[in-house]
């Protein structure tokens, strides 16, 4: 590993402390707190609290990928997020997410900086060269070299480490690694031979569970990643649960199962040490397409800003 310091724990004492024996996965008994009214005061109170870090959302109604956006846009969304978290994620370096990291540090924030990667082999080369120049000017405390590409079936698992090793050989002072969901660490151990700190997205969501089960389902996921992590630290850089939109098997969008989720996670992260980015700040009507109605509404705070619940 390029990079050590309090934060990262040694492999001996990150392995005993994340042994899925020592790991309370129990959550909140919500057989207690019935009421949208309970679960508006817990879910407030655990903000209030704090979080490790939270994904950046972007795009304000009209705006999407693409488009350049402000300093003041992005400057103004920070400060906003500024007394609930100490760590920001973004997920690109150029057309204005340039300004995450930046003003992130300008607020006293973290930042995990990512670099978007697709099939798109000019677009790479300028996220790369923005991710290193941002590295090198001190707005990068984690650096992601990419977002679900192999997921996406976007590049090839060599065309992939070739980025990741370009800006490991840039960048020996800081931490680098790749995001993607969970089991691509498990199909692919070279992932994690080439990473310093494992980035991995746990979504019980998308894959149908039960808000009653969530909590366990993220649980084993994250147990599947520190299995094969050879001892380096694993972050969940997305977990979360829409506020409305289509269903998906048993896994229900709603403001009630979005708000024990939330509850439940941070509460999982606190007690067990385990660092998430909670997916996400905003809504974005933007994430409306692909996705579906329930793309829209992953965010803690509405597209106007405010807060949901």
């Amino acid at each position: 590993m390029s990079f050590r310091n309090e934060d990262y724990h040694p492999y001996q004492e990150y392995q005993k402390h994340h042994d899925p024996d020592h790991i309370d996965s129990s959550g909140v008994d919500f057989t207690e707190h019935t009421s949208v009214e309970d679960l508006s005061e817990l879910w407030n109170e655990s903000l209030k609290r704090g979080m490790h870090g939270i994904c950046f959302s972007m795009y304000e109604d009209g705006q999407q990928p693409g488009d350049h956006i402000t300093m003041e846009q992005v400057e103004r969304r920070i400060g906003i997020l500024k007394p609930y978290t100490k760590w920001v994620r973004s997920f690109s370096c150029i057309e204005g997410n340039e300004f995450v990291p930046q003003m992130a540090h300008k607020y006293g924030l973290k930042t995990l900086v990512g670099a978007w990667l697709s099939d798109d082999l000019e677009k790479n080369e300028l996220e790369i060269e923005a991710l290193i120049d941002l590295a090198n000017k001190g707005f990068v405390d984690i650096a992601a070299v990419g977002n679900e590409v192999l997921y996406r079936n976007d590049l090839s698992i060599e065309q992939l480490l070739e980025y990741i090793k370009r800006v490991k050989k840039a960048l020996p002072n800081i931490p680098v690694g790749y995001v993607d969901a969970y089991y691509e660490f498990v199909v692919h151990p070279e992932l994690v031979q080439h990473s310093d700190v494992i980035l991995t997205n746990c979504y019980p969501y998308w894959e149908g569970t039960s808000i009653d089960y969530s909590l366990g389902h993220m649980n084993d996921m994250f147990n599947q990643v520190v299995n094969v992590s050879q001892g380096k630290r694993v972050i969940i850089t997305e977990t979360g649960w829409p506020s409305q939109g289509e269903s998906l098997r048993e896994a229900h969008s709603s403001a009630e199962n979005a708000m024990k989720y939330f509850i439940n996670a941070q509460l999982w992260s606190s007690q067990n040490d385990i660092d998430i980015f909670y997916f996400s700040s905003f809504d974005e009507s933007w994430k409306k397409g692909a996705e579906g109605e329930v793309g829209a509404y992953w965010g803690l705070w509405d597209k106007l800003e405010q807060l949901k619940f």
